[in-house]
């Protein structure tokens, strides 16, 4: 991670994750679609309105403050994507999810995301959601559905081999199941040993976002 210098207009664009495995296979399926903006490093109370000068440096400290450099960690970086809401919106559209995810081993769990305060009221978003566990060995399954397009149902099917990487799905309803193998507790982990992740849910329409925490559980 770095800094970048904010004296001149700089744009720092970045593959994410799965964008970087794609190129890597070089067999024509990296192909950009879609791309997000943010402004995490933005803090907009800096904005003085009584500033002694004038209007003309109003925003003199948040012009001034140090942009990150881009980097592919998710949990870390474009939190706060730039959305655009219909005219008149009063409320930022939040998730409601579970505060927490508390499985057992072989335990299974379906969410169902739902977006409040949106389009003047609570909605479940027509382009679903996305998902992101942030260590996907801790699911025996971990899947999106009711979505029909090909490149996503394409997406939710990928696996990774047991590696211990990320891994995102698209759906209406995202469906975990805990793993049932004892490796990652460790060889002397009894009944009751913890192992943890972090699961990010964001609507795909409204770009309401949470993170909450996986807590796995030894039988």
């Amino acid at each position: 991670m770095g800094y970048l210098n904010n004296s001149v207009i700089t744009v720092d664009a970045i593959l994410t994750t799965k964008g970087r495995q794609l190129l890597a296979k070089n067999d024509g399926s990296f192909k950009i679609t879609q791309f997000a903006l943010s402004d995490d490093e933005i803090d907009y109370t800096l904005y003085n309105p009584l500033h002694p000068s004038g209007s003309a440096y109003y925003g003199e400290a948040i012009t001034n403050m140090p942009l990150l450099e881009a980097f592919p960690q998710e949990t870390q970086i474009m939190k706060y994507k730039l959305i655009t809401l219909p005219r008149g919106t009063a409320k930022l559209p939040i998730l409601a999810i579970p505060d927490v995810v508390n499985l057992k081993q072989g335990q299974s769990l379906v969410i169902t995301p739902e977006t409040l305060n949106y389009v003047g009221g609570n909605t479940f978003e027509n382009s679903g959601y996305t998902a992101t566990i942030s260590d996907v060995r801790l699911m025996s399954t971990f899947m999106g559905a009711g979505i029909s397009d090909p490149a996503i149902l394409a997406m939710n099917t990928t696996t990774t081999l047991g590696t211990n990487m990320s891994k995102t799905v698209v759906g209406t309803t995202i469906n975990l199941k805990a793993t049932t193998t004892n490796v990652l507790f460790g060889t002397s982990a009894t009944a009751g040993a913890k192992i943890f992740a972090t699961l990010t849910i964001e609507g795909r329409d409204s770009g309401a976002r949470l993170t909450i925490p996986v807590t796995i559980s030894k039988i």
